[in-house]
């Protein structure tokens, strides 16, 4: 597959613009709502409303929840699913037929995260291809995901920015993206402890949804207070407006938030 060219740093130098989901789900988010054609229109026509916004050139992307929290325990108990293989790939080929970079997700419900990190790096290899990874469905505790909020401490944060710099180094790759989602105090904790890297570019997620005034709070709360590296802000096309002033954000409104964020993510 022949995607887009990267040399280098993706951030601070380009704003990434991705739409997150799954193929199998029209209700996981906008990357599987849609047909393929008409999904990626739609990543066009937003990242034009982007560019318009702000000077900082726009990287187009897919988000693929790659391995999803379940409900029920499973054969092994793990309550977590892996996308297959040819799923991932289309996913990637997606991307790299439309000059986009790709994320692979993992919410690993009661499974540990090296093991689920070691199945997605033969896709890591792909200078393309990034990292998120979901404390919300990270169940320590052993309940259930969805039954509560989860969490990952700055260990777990360690351990997949040490995955990913040994990936770089031993494939001669450009440095890659760590994206972790946070909507809560709980959902990270000791961030202080994180341990920067230069192969690795981190970005803390503000992936609550609500009205902007709740969305802006969350964001000064557990992003803008707690920093690590570089910021990301998640917009919701259908739960953003469920609730009053029924408003999805603008590109111009978000973007009065500081720092400014470097990633935007729809759901």
């Amino acid at each position: 597959m022949i995607g887009p060219k990267i040399t280098g740093n993706i951030l601070p130098a380009k704003r990434i613009l991705a739409y997150y989901g799954n193929p199998h789900s029209k209700k996981m988010g906008i990357l599987g709502e849609y047909p393929k054609t008409d999904m990626l229109r739609r990543l066009d026509e937003e990242a034009k409303n982007w560019e318009k916004a702000d000077s900082l050139p726009v990287q187009k992307a897919l988000h693929l929840v790659a391995t999803s929290a379940q409900g029920s325990p499973g054969k092994d108990g793990k309550y977590r699913m892996r996308m297959s293989d040819k799923t991932i790939l289309k996913v990637i080929r997606w991307a790299a037929e439309h000059n986009a970079i790709c994320f692979l997700d993992i919410q690993v419900g009661l499974a540990d995260l090296k093991p689920e990190l070691e199945h997605m790096e033969k896709f890591l290899k792909l200078p393309y291809v990034h990292l998120g990874i979901d404390p919300e469905f990270s169940m320590k505790t052993g309940a259930r995901p969805g039954s509560k909020i989860g969490t990952y401490d700055a260990d777990d944060v360690n351990t997949a920015v040490q995955f990913l710099d040994r990936v770089v180094k031993e494939n001669n790759l450009p440095p890659k993206i760590l994206i972790v989602h946070r909507f809560t105090q709980r959902m990270v904790t000791n961030y202080k402890n994180i341990k920067l890297n230069p192969n690795v570019q981190i970005v803390m997620n503000m992936d609550g949804w609500g009205p902007p005034v709740l969305k802006k709070d969350t964001y000064r709360a557990y992003i803008q207070k707690e920093p690590v590296q570089y910021t990301g802000f998640k917009l919701f096309y259908h739960n953003d407006i469920k609730r009053p002033p029924h408003k999805l954000m603008t590109p111009a409104e978000v973007l009065s938030v500081t720092p400014k964020p470097v990633y935007i993510q729809y759901q």
